[in-house]
Formats: C-alpha cells, sequence, structure tokens
C-alpha cells in the first residue's frame, strides 16, 4: 500500500514537474529568445513519464527508451542535450533518426515533423496498431490518426491528443497529461 502511494505521489510530482517546466519553457521563450523545438523536446522528453506502453514493447527491464524522428530533424542537438544521462526508472533515452516508418524498431516515442506534411497519412497508416507514441506538428497529425499533435498558439506550445489512436495502439495515457491537452477524435 505505501509503495502505491509512493508511486503515486511520484507521479503527481511528475506532473507539476512537466507543468513547470512548461510554464518555465514558455516564459524563457518570450524573454530569452528560446525557439519552439526546445519547448517541443521538452515535451517529447515529458511524454515518456505519462505513457505506459504494453508489455513485450521493450526486450529488456534496461532497454532504453526510443524517440525517434523521421526525416529532417528541426531540433538540432536540442533533444539530445535535453534527454542526455536522464532516466525513467532504469530506461535511459536513445534518440534516432529514421527515413521512414519501415526502421521503427527501438521507436517508442516518433515525431514527424512538419517537413514531412505530404506523407504524414501515409506514414501513420503504417504505424496503425504499433505500439509507438506518435508526435506531430501539422494541423491535421491528430485527425490523421497521430496521437498527440503540438499546436501553436502565439509563443505558446499546447498540445492535443487522439486518445482513440492510443488506445488502438494499446498505450496508456495519464489521466494527468490528458488533463492538460485537447481532446480531439479521429474523423472517419
Amino acid at each position: 500500500m505505501a509503495l502505491l502511494i509512493l508511486s503515486e505521489m511520484t507521479r503527481i510530482l511528475s506532473l507539476i514537474l512537466l507543468m513547470g517546466a512548461a510554464l518555465e519553457l514558455h516564459a524563457q521563450a518570450a524573454v530569452a529568445g528560446f525557439d519552439e523545438y526546445q519547448v517541443k523536446a521538452a515535451f517529447l522528453y515529458n511524454f515518456a513519464k505519462f505513457v505506459e506502453w504494453p508489455p513485450g514493447t521493450f526486450a529488456s527491464l534496461n532497454d532504453p527508451i526510443g524517440i525517434c524522428i523521421v526525416g529532417v530533424n528541426p531540433f538540432g542537438s536540442t533533444l539530445e542535450t535535453m534527454v542526455q544521462g536522464k532516466k525513467i526508472g532504469d530506461r535511459a533515452f536513445a534518440v534516432r533518426r529514421i527515413a521512414d516508418t519501415q526502421q521503427p524498431r527501438g521507436c517508442q516515442i516518433l515525431f514527424i515533423g512538419s517537413a514531412e506534411w505530404k506523407r504524414v497519412r501515409l506514414l501513420l497508416d503504417a504505424l496503425k496498431g504499433a505500439a509507438i507514441l506518435t508526435v506531430g506538428e501539422t494541423d491535421d497529425f491528430t485527425v490523421a490518426g497521430g496521437m498527440i499533435a503540438f499546436q501553436l498558439e502565439g509563443p505558446r506550445v499546447r498540445f492535443q491528443i487522439n486518445l482513440e489512436a492510443a488506445e488502438h495502439s494499446h498505450l496508456k495515457i495519464s489521466s494527468k497529461l490528458l488533463g492538460l491537452a485537447e481532446i480531439v477524435k479521429r474523423q472517419p
């Protein structure tokens, strides 16, 4: 029982840190000239704290959490720097670039940037049912079947979540993260 309470307290603290980091990054972006991809990199790192992957997703207990970027890397070295030395439990992070969705092995989070806007539906269709959290930044990303879409509102980075797409891939997104997002549904 004490372990369950400690686990829930850890999740709540993580959510507070996520919200605090997002607010801090928003403030710094306005003041210090941070770009949107620093904020998005922080979100990608923090999303991993609030998603549960199904059993069998990782080959071993200490396999890294793979954050993969399809095509053009808009983050530069920001994402690698952000996750360097960080762990969730025994899992470190590994950042990789891939050319297409034929190479998603070892990817738990897959970012599809706006440079891939012509291929978004094709890429998402190829990943249907895979236990990979898909994150993008095009306007129709969640409607096309993506799970999390970044949206710019002035200087702020917000996000939408397509809960149905996540559930279809057997991913569980924490209600704490859902509470920060706009929930959208895929249109037929």
